[in-house]
């Protein structure tokens, strides 16, 4: 789909795809911890600074704790730059960064009264920030740490400053926090890299999927259109171009009615009533006729629709494709089952008209032969419908070529060459077979002359230009023209209003214009009389 310029085609079997997106989530988390740190020590800066003798603190002790907290702000940022230029690496970077904390929160407690300052307590933020970053077992290793080093302060503060030996199971109650905080957040961090995972698969069968639907819908021959509630085309493929004769621009947004005025009419029509929405019309912009289907996009109530444009043509041919296999098969058994017999029995009514003096049976002889020869040229008419098939198309010059034609069908017909006009500009090309060409204006000339006055320019071929500026070639006649009912029935097969003609020459002139990518109409003249036009250039360019 045009919204969709870069697919990305993952294969489920290759998870290490996401790893160097998991890896920069790492360290930016790592970086955040870090300006945690960096803020925790200002603060413990400025409470030393500001309340030291608020917190009992002697000269000596606060000295010790400002020195500390300062090379605890430089340390914080000397791990701040490790991981802006992502050196060492990132278990480097976090063991320095949980090991500085255990030593300096240990060392400040310390000197800041002991265990019961509480100082201790903000080793579990580091804790549980070091076993949701690292995602791995190494967080009971720092809760171990962690605890021996608030045992041996505690331990060391009983020797010098006879601290209280019972406040050993604040120590104990503390350090067991530290492996429990550790394990939680293991815990936790092994449920979020299985939901990490799990997202990740979800993911990569989305992406497959979406890619899948985007490469099917792209190379669908239907036309297919995404338009939200206002009508605006939020995706397209190249059919649906193609159909409507319109490019859908990538930088901004288009919408319905500047494509196709008629298909947006449809559109809100069919939002007033569901029930329509598969109706069958001829595209202005290329003469193409679509089957429009609208199906609704239901999210939260009404969204959109997708808008299918079945190219009726393609559909036709593949009918086609059904009945040339069929007529195939019937044309090889009608050429040895059927145009034999007719010769025999051509041949014994001719030899019995020979012999015979009696006006009756001569004239039952006739009718023998006239039904034997109408019989052998509907066999003819029906074999060449295998032609349709074996397109060799050229480009022609209808200028050039109506004169010789012309002057030809008079010739054969023995017609005064003022009784068919020809009206043509000085140069018209087009694409078409050329033996194809001859047939269809064979027969059309013959229908017109047929059913004319036959008088100078009873006849009339001529070569315009339709409102989408398409070459039209015309061949009319001054006769009485057809009837609404007949003409529906024009193209049928074995339909003839001449008791002499086979009803198959429109037909085939039809079938042969469609192998050739035009369209062969009818349509009655102005005053009187009917008029055939052919209009090249629906398939391919005139």
């Amino acid at each position: 789909m045009r919204d969709n310029p870069t697919p990305s085609f993952w294969p489920l079997s290759k998870l290490q795809v996401a790893t160097p997106l998991a890896l920069e989530d790492l360290w930016r988390s790592l970086y955040f911890f870090g300006l945690y740190r960096l803020i925790l020590g200002g603060l413990l800066l400025f409470l030393a600074a500001a309340f030291g003798e608020a917190l009992s603190l002697s000269a000596f002790e606060q000295s010790w704790v400002f020195r500390i907290c300062l090379t605890y702000i430089f340390l914080t940022l000397v791990a701040l730059i490790g991981v802006q230029v992502r050196r060492p690496g990132f278990s480097l970077q976090l063991a320095f960064q949980v090991g500085t904390d255990i030593a300096v929160l240990a060392t400040m407690t310390y000197f800041s009264g002991g265990i019961q300052s509480n100082l201790g307590m903000l080793l579990l933020v580091s804790l549980a920030a070091a076993g949701l970053i690292s995602r791995g077992r190494i967080t009971l290793f720092y809760a171990a740490l962690a605890s021996i080093a608030i045992l041996l302060e505690h331990a060391y503060s009983v020797l010098t400053h006879e601290a209280a030996i019972a406040q050993f199971l604040q120590a104990g109650i503390l350090s067991a926090a530290y492996f429990a905080v550790a394990w939680l957040s293991h815990t936790l961090s092994k449920y979020a890299i299985a939901s990490e995972k799990l997202a990740f698969v979800r993911g990569v069968d989305l992406s497959n999927m979406a890619e899948a639907n985007r490469l099917m819908i792209q190379d669908m021959p239907d036309g297919v259109l995404v338009v939200d509630e206002r009508g605006a085309v939020r995706q397209s493929n190249p059919s649906a171009e193609r159909l409507l004769g319109h490019t859908f621009p990538m930088d901004k947004q288009c919408v319905l009615d500047d494509c196709s005025p008629l298909l947006d009419a449809m559109f809100a029509a069919w939002r007033q009533n569901k029930a329509l929405g598969r109706e069958v019309l001829r595209l202005p912009a290329t003469d193409r006729l679509v089957r429009v289907r609208f199906l609704p996009v239901q999210r939260e109530g009404f969204w959109g629709a997708v808008i299918v444009l079945e190219d009726m043509q393609r559909v036709q041919e593949q009918a086609q494709q059904v009945k040339l296999a069929a007529l195939g098969r019937l044309t090889a058994n009608i050429a040895h089952e059927v145009r034999n017999p007719l010769s025999s029995i051509s041949y014994a009514a001719e030899l019995l008209r020979e012999g015979q003096q009696d006006p009756a049976q001569v004239r039952l002889s006739q009718i023998i032969l006239d039904n034997a020869a109408r019989l052998n040229r509907i066999v003819q008419d029906v074999m060449q419908l295998n032609r349709r098939d074996r397109v060799k198309t050229e480009t022609l010059d209808l200028a050039q070529r109506l004169p010789g034609f012309i002057e030809e069908l008079c010739q054969t017909k023995r017609l005064p060459p003022a009784m068919i006009e020809l009206v043509a500009p000085p140069t018209c090309k087009i694409n078409f077979d050329r033996g194809h060409l001859d047939q269809v204006l064979w027969n059309l000339c013959q229908n017109a002359l047929r059913y004319s006055q036959n008088k100078a320019g009873s006849v009339q071929v001529r070569v315009t230009r339709t409102d989408n500026d398409r070459v039209a070639l015309e061949v009319a006649d001054d006769g009485p023209g057809v009837d609404a009912e007949a003409a529906q029935k024009l193209f049928e097969p074995f339909f003839t209003t001449d008791s002499g003609g086979t009803g198959l020459g429109l037909y085939i002139a039809r079938e042969l214009c469609e192998a050739n990518g035009t369209i062969l109409e009818y349509r009655p003249e102005a005053k009187s009389g009917a008029c055939f036009r052919i209009i090249f250039g629906v398939n391919n360019e005139s």
